[in-house]
């Protein structure tokens, strides 16, 4: 596809994020349709019982969400392009930012009732995160309600976007007819059955004096990011189509501008004149600034260019295991690529062949020979882990990791039947090889199996995949959430390990102090420090991460709880040591114990992870809904009130949070809704704390006797 500069210019590598049900599945639909690619439309919860291109698994199609990002490709005008469709649940965000990290481009999708909604911030934090520049597709605008201009100002208030209409519509709800275009002011409408004529027509005169009043504000806007704007603007000079194109391409690349675009994909309007923007305004592969990490140069920044003839640099960011074998979708930042080539991967230096290599159209096929710089591709038969970068061995590169979010909720899980063991280990190495937020871990106390993830949601999928793909039946526990434990107060070690045997005893004396390490706000408090102040050789330097070592892995397990500590600073200040009966291991032993003797005395806390919950619910039962919150320890931060319903926001602890959908629904009706995710760790109230920790004693004291 991209053979040389010129060619490359007409690429675009662009995903589609939005909070759940705004509306991306349809939108790829439409755009699969206006470019050929697919040949009749089908619905996410269509009659015909076919369901959405881009949701290929069954377990999508019969929910209506999308829980695996899907890759599909297609050409619109002269412009080639790779597709990504993302799913809006939270607890599916690391298909986001998988996809957000190799991608050039972002359609951010909104609801033109809702607006702006928790997952739109959650996926705005992400495209800020890999700073990817986006435009903004106001939806549903066939919808009773819809107002794209309140849209645009909740993306400028709560987004802090510098967000400007680029379009404004023809009509509104069930009048909905096109989209007035701000830049060259003409009138596009959609006609035919599915929409797939665009006419283009003079502006109603009706709409003439809004569609003016927007476009000043267009260029107002513009002339605040791009000078030659800004010089045409004083002059009060009318600046050329060109022009401003050309300043809302420069500004929208720079992250300094958000075009907003009008329409309603279920009623195929607006999705051509979309796509005429993402070919305008998002950049080509060559337009964005990748870096590299040089690892012969200590990890040294190099950027990396679009250009086919460099040494190859390929970044492996999203698994498929499936009936073929394992998938492995790559980006391709420098160099081509060829089947049959050797491929090094520098995470373990393992030399791979390329057997096949193919271009996805979501869970369909077609193969190619070689892809270059900028293609999105598929290999067969390269195995790997998801963040793996590939060279071609000349250069020693890795692209830089993709963020990977705390789990916050675990279950204990085994199959029903001893027959289905070896399935069922099957698909958990699966899953954890495909899904970076999907943790396996084993309790070596009670000897079970216990996975972690997101939330619910996803363990649900999960266990509902194993069934389905791997023919396990699961047999799962309460679902149980992931508490922290930390300390509240500076406290002095002073411990001493002494064991005399028959042959050569253990002995290290170890002296210091443990103190509470501030966490940033809503960060995961993860930290630890260890810091050595140990002078004159009081221990010798070889047995300093001995007892570095034995603190972290005391760590592992509170005594409070039984969960992880967490943001904890350890000063080793003085100790002892004996010529013979000293050892690495003594040491370790030595700050363990020493870390269990003084741990209660510290003022230990648990901690609880707080979701971000935003319920939405007609506005007759909002007393009802914020009730709720309230006995589930829910803090209220906010409602807002749109259209006759009611949007309250708040931090709830996740341990309420079970069962709350079905509460939710019988409280509205059936007509309320959620999405929650998770927002940071706090303190529990001082009565939970003290049941935890007599639930651990008893649990300790039952193993023991055991």
């Amino acid at each position: 596809m991209a053979q040389n500069k010129w060619v490359l210019e007409k690429v675009r590598n662009f995903g589609i994020s939005a909070h759940i049900d705004s509306g991306k599945t349809t939108l790829s639909e439409r755009i699969l349709f206006y470019t050929g690619r697919i040949h009749a439309i089908h619905e996410v919860r269509g009659k015909d019982g076919v369901g959405a291109t881009m949701d290929s698994m069954d377990l999508e199609r019969e929910k209506g969400i999308t829980i695996q990002s899907a890759a599909t490709f297609g050409n619109w005008k002269d412009i080639s392009f790779n597709l990504i469709d993302t799913p809006g649940h939270v607890d599916f965000t690391v298909e986001v930012e998988r996809s957000l990290r190799v991608l050039d481009g972002a359609i951010l999708v909104l609801c033109g009732v809702a607006g702006v909604q928790s997952q739109s911030i959650t996926v705005d934090r992400q495209m800020k995160r890999y700073n990817v520049p986006r435009l903004a597709f106001v939806n549903k605008l066939d919808r009773s309600g819809a107002n794209p201009f309140r849209v645009m100002e909740g993306l400028r208030e709560k987004l802090r976007l510098n967000a400007v209409m680029v379009q404004i519509p023809i009509g509104l709800e069930d009048k909905l007819a096109g989209v007035v275009d701000l830049v060259g002011m003409r009138a596009y409408y959609n006609e035919g059955e599915s929409g797939e004529n665009v006419v283009e027509k003079d502006i109603p005169a009706d709409l003439m004096d809004q569609a003016k009043e927007y476009r000043n504000e267009l260029i107002a806007r513009l002339a605040d990011v791009d000078e030659g704007i800004a010089e045409k603007f004083l002059m009060e000079e009318e600046p050329t189509q060109e022009e401003i194109k050309a300043a809302i391409r420069k500004a929208t690349l720079a992250l300094k501008f958000v075009a907003v675009f009008c329409g309603s994909a279920f009623k195929n309007r607006g999705v051509q004149k979309l796509l005429d923007g993402v070919s305008d305004y998002l950049p080509s592969p060559g337009e964005r600034e990748n870096i590299g990490l040089d690892l012969d140069k200590g990890e040294e920044k190099v950027v990396m260019e679009t250009d086919p003839s460099k040494p190859l640099v390929a970044y492996a960011f999203k698994l498929d295991d499936g009936r073929y074998g394992q998938l492995t979708y790559m980006r391709i930042y420098q160099g081509t690529m060829k089947k049959g080539d050797f491929i090094i991967n520098t995470t373990n230096q393992k030399k791979v062949k390329i057997p096949r290599m193919v271009r996805m159209h979501s869970s369909e096929m077609v193969d190619i020979e070689e892809a270059s710089a900028g293609d999105i591709v598929a290999l067969f038969g390269v195995d790997c882990a998801s963040g793996d970068t590939f060279t071609d061995g000349t250069t020693n590169v890795a692209m830089s990791s993709m963020f990977i979010p705390e789990a916050v909720i675990s279950l204990a899980v085994a199959p029903k039947s001893k027959d289905a063991a070896s399935n069922f280990s099957k698909a958990l190495q699966k899953f954890r090889k495909e899904d970076p937020t999907f943790r396996v871990s084993r309790d070596e106390e009670s000897n079970e199996t216990i996975i972690a993830g997101m939330g619910e949601l996803h363990l649900e999928i999960y266990i509902e995949r194993m069934k389905r793909e791997f023919n396990c039946e699961v047999i799962a526990g309460k679902p149980q959430v992931a508490y922290r434990e930390t300390i509240s107060r500076l406290t002095d070690f002073d411990y001493t390990h002494k064991k005399q045997t028959g042959g050569s005893g253990q002995y290290a004396k170890v002296v210091g102090t443990i103190e509470p390490l501030q966490v940033e706000e809503g960060k995961d408090p993860k930290a630890y420090e260890f810091e050595d102040k140990v002078v004159g050789g009081r221990i010798p330097k070889e047995f300093i991460p001995a007892v570095d070592e034995g603190f972290q892995e005391q760590m592992v397990k509170g005594p409070l709880i039984g969960f992880p500590i967490v943001g904890m600073k350890v000063t080793l200040k003085d100790g002892a040591y004996h010529d013979v009966d000293s050892s690495y291991l003594a040491f370790k032993i030595a700050s363990m114990a020493a870390l269990r003797e003084i741990y209660m005395q510290a003022g230990p806390v648990a901690l609880e992870p707080i979701m971000k919950l935003e319920a939405v619910a007609p506005e007759e039962y909002q007393g009802a809904v914020m009730g709720g919150i309230n006995q589930r320890r829910g803090m209220i931060q906010g409602t807002q009130t749109m259209e006759g319903s009611v949007t309250i926001t708040a931090e709830v602890p996740l341990t309420e949070m079970f069962g709350y959908s079905t509460d939710l629904r019988s409280a509205t009706q059936g007509k309320g809704e959620f999405t929650m995710e998770f927002s940071k760790y706090a303190p529990v109230p001082r009565t939970i704390q003290d049941e935890l920790h007599k639930k651990y004693l008893e649990k300790r004291a039952a193993e023991a006797k055991g």
